[in-house]
């Protein structure tokens, strides 16, 4: 990871952009961004406002005094850091080094992957005053342990060394710090001919960035995926286009937005060019369980399934089952994949539980006629005539059947359906739950998460997150040796709720998450 000295990179990126630290630095005097100076093909950018103001930066002081205690978030990072350049003999006072020159933007992208890694960063930072900014790095160059050296490149001076061999310098009106020479002189070039900020891709996912936003972050989909390695599994694929996703063509932008008490992270994605997916799935989610720790829903499942049916028949399942057979072999046992498929509307998700023996839960479909309850009889009495082990009847108002195994744990596989609705679980308590509407407590009942409605406005809810139900479950799973989570746990205890609705706008599909904090 890239560690340029801490009077320089930690001041001027982690005190400006994560604190916001506000101020009266002078407006920025050019209309070019920091993407100007990032690679073209960039598969990250993270774009942030240094100086935020009025609402917006009480906001980011009010998440802080509600996580940790801090009343000024921007005040408390640069006491730190200017502590922590002090014990490693490197003084700097931010108010008269670095404040007087601090612009209101700075980026941060990272060209590709190292591996399984992101590449080291370009940090680009605005500054008001060139010949301040400057003076700034001559003295830390200056007072550094390890040496620097002068090199220039088009015209531009710039210095390379430190511990780390980094390379800083003032590139039009903006601070830049590279990993090293060669990606110092790629800004240049790119702050001159090509960059990130030239590719109409990035340009109209970043146009969709909120403009109220403290940081916003623009991710390449498509070629992350690509240099990772990653292969989708063809029918995952499938599902994805199914439901107007293009992961390999796709881009999406993230817009943080602090608020009194909640934070909200407005997403945004091309989905590859396809046509984004529609409809209001709040209704059902909130028929979900009252004591749901987690909870999804999704329109148009049967959509989905039906055209990951008709790939799956297509390619067959080698070696036991050969192309165009799927259809034909079930439909001799009375099962109709098509009209079952026809019959499918939308789909919901819960699980519930505050430990590994109590975790349970279920897929809910929504369905039209008696096809899909019909094929699930079918099914069950297929698999008991074929005597597979651990499948019995399930008997009462529902009709379907459990699977029981060692391997599944102490609870059995549930497949039941009732009145319209198919649940799949794990768990016959926790499945029947998914059925029986109105004969017990709903999400819709409960506070925490009509907070989470309220919190999304006119946006419909499509996913739901108990944020006490859901730490008390990742404590009773996490282990101890997760250091990094049982860190986090005190401030994990401030989130009460996690809200996702989504909806179309155009060809981008939108999403908005919010993160309810409690005091």
């Amino acid at each position: 990871m890239i560690r340029i000295r801490v009077s320089i990179s930690v001041f001027a990126v982690l005190a400006a952009v994560l604190a916001g630290c506000g101020g009266s630095g002078g407006d920025a005097t050019s209309s070019v961004t920091p993407a100007s100076l990032a690679a073209p093909g960039s598969l990250v950018y993270v774009e942030g406002n240094l100086k935020p103001t009025g609402t917006l930066r009480s906001n980011v002081n009010s998440v802080a005094n509600t996580i940790a205690g801090i009343d000024d978030l921007g005040e408390f990072v640069i006491s730190e850091l200017e502590s922590s350049a002090r014990g490693e003999g490197e003084p700097v006072d931010f108010a008269t080094e670095v404040e007087p020159w601090l612009g209101k933007t700075a980026g941060v992208s990272f060209e590709r992957l190292a591996g399984s890694e992101l590449s080291e960063p370009l940090i680009a930072i605005e500054t008001t005053n060139t010949k301040e900014t400057q003076g700034f790095i001559a003295k830390q160059a200056r007072s550094g342990k390890d040496p620097y050296k002068d090199s220039s490149y088009e015209g531009i001076d710039f210095k390379v060394g430190g511990s780390e061999g980094n390379a800083i310098g003032v590139v039009g009106e903006w601070l830049v710090i590279a990993d090293g020479e060669k990606s110092f002189k790629a800004a240049v070039d790119a702050s001159n001919g090509d960059s990130l900020a030239g590719e109409d891709r990035f340009q109209t996912a970043f146009d969709a960035a909120s403009n109220a936003s403290l940081a916003d972050i623009y991710v390449d989909v498509g070629g992350v995926l690509e240099q990772s390695g990653d292969k989708i599994d063809p029918q995952a694929q499938e599902i994805l286009q199914g439901s107007g996703i293009d992961p390999s063509e796709a881009t999406a932008v993230a817009s943080v937005i602090p608020g009194s008490d909640q934070i909200e992270v407005d997403l945004s994605s091309d989905l590859g060019g396809e046509k984004a997916p529609s409809g209001d799935v709040s209704k059902l989610l909130g028929t979900m369980p009252a004591g749901s720790v987690a909870a999804f829903a999704a329109s148009g499942f049967g959509e989905q399934v039906e055209e990951a049916i008709d790939n799956l028949d297509e390619s067959g399942i080698p070696p036991e089952l050969p192309p165009h057979k799927l259809k034909s072999t079930l439909s001799q046992a009375g099962i109709d994949l098509d009209k079952i498929a026809a019959s499918l509307e939308d789909v919901a998700v819960y699980a519930e539980g505050n430990s590994r023996k109590t975790l349970g839960g279920a897929l809910v479909v929504t369905a039209s006629g008696d096809e899909a309850a019909e094929a699930i009889a079918a099914l069950g009495t297929l698999l008991r005539g074929a005597k597979v082990p651990g499948v019995t009847a399930v008997s009462g108002k529902a009709s379907g059947f459990s699977i029981r195994s060692s391997e599944l744990g102490g609870k059995p596989v549930v497949v039941v359906a009732e009145d319209g609705r198919i649940a799949i679980g794990y768990g016959l308590a926790e499945t029947l739950q998914g059925l029986e509407l109105g004969s017990g407590p709903t999400l819709s009942g409960s506070a925490p998460y009509k907070a989470a409605v309220a919190s999304l406005g006119n946006t419909p809810i499509s996913a739901y997150v108990n944020g006490a139900g859901a730490l008390r479950l990742a404590e009773a799973l996490v282990p101890r040796s997760k250091k990094g989570f049982w860190e986090a746990v005190p401030y994990l205890k401030k989130i009460e709720y996690l809200a996702l609705g989504a909806g179309p706008s155009d060809e981008q599909a939108t999403a908005k998450l919010i993160a309810g904090l409690g005091k």
